[in-house]
């Protein structure tokens, strides 16, 4: 698995190298998407423009909204990528098991998706003048966050091995998380809460703004709600993905799109 990871992260890397146009029309429009978001709301604020603690909520919810869509997205166009070029079988047929690629490639598309996240951050910061919390401890929720997103990426990636396009899918579920991340959810109570510590990761979205936005301690009791939330939907989506591999596989259409 060291190997893997080791030949994924190089592979990343050259591409990066390879087609840096990407990663900087990344962070141009990323930037500009929130600073759009920006000007609208201090319109509707009005003359004062000032939102308060409120500005750190909506900064901390659009960088896990963009990080969460990358790693949603990340599999299942890694799959379409990987029909269209005609090496998607033999992907299937690494010793590894194609889980364990995507997840590796996954983890490695990851790690340099980090740096350009924290780059548009501090521009962000650097525009808006947020003052962001970034104590140590919430590598916690960061982790039930990545847990959760990634068994959403497996769910996508198993429709996208037994229908082959689902660009409308993927696009339906960026709106989706986007009123989801949004919307400060570790306020409701009563049923309401209920469900958003049943939905995909809302638990560790209302933990990282506490941290982060408003400045207070880790609530332990929602961590391991959080924690039992990401491994739910990890354990469920890769689950789901070896069922559409072994679809794909009997109905002899892996390698087509």
């Amino acid at each position: 698995m060291i190997d893997l990871l080791i030949g994924e992260f190089k592979r990343t890397w050259v591409q990066t190298l390879r087609y840096p146009s990407e990663v900087i029309g990344g962070v141009v429009i990323l930037t500009a998407v929130f600073y759009g978001i920006f000007i609208g709301a201090q319109y509707i604020s009005g003359s004062s423009g000032s939102f308060g603690d409120r500005l750190d909520s909506i900064v901390v919810g659009y960088v896990i909204w963009t990080l969460v869509v990358y790693i949603v997205n990340d599999i299942a166009t890694n799959l379409q990528t990987e029909a269209r070029t005609g090496t998607l079988e033999q992907v299937f047929l690494s010793p590894f098991g194609a889980p364990k690629v995507f997840l590796a490639r996954a983890i490695a598309s990851l790690t340099l998706r980090f740096l350009l996240i924290l780059a548009v951050l501090a521009i962000i910061i650097a525009m808006t003048g947020s003052q962001i919390a970034f104590p140590p401890v919430l590598l916690l929720p960061l982790i039930t966050l990545l847990l959760s997103a990634y068994g959403l990426a497996f769910f996508i990636g198993s429709f996208a091995l037994v229908l082959k396009k689902v660009q409308q899918v993927l696009s339906m579920f960026q709106f989706v998380l986007f009123f989801l991340l949004a919307t400060p959810t570790e306020d409701w109570t009563g049923p309401a809460r209920i469900v958003a510590n049943i939905l995909p990761i809302l638990p560790s979205t209302g933990l990282l703004r506490d941290l982060m936005a408003r400045n207070q301690g880790l609530d332990w009791n929602r961590w391991v709600i959080a924690l039992l939330n990401g491994m739910i939907y990890f354990t469920i989506g890769t689950l789901l993905f070896r069922w559409a591999e072994g679809q794909a596989k009997r109905q002899g259409t892996l390698g087509s799109y």
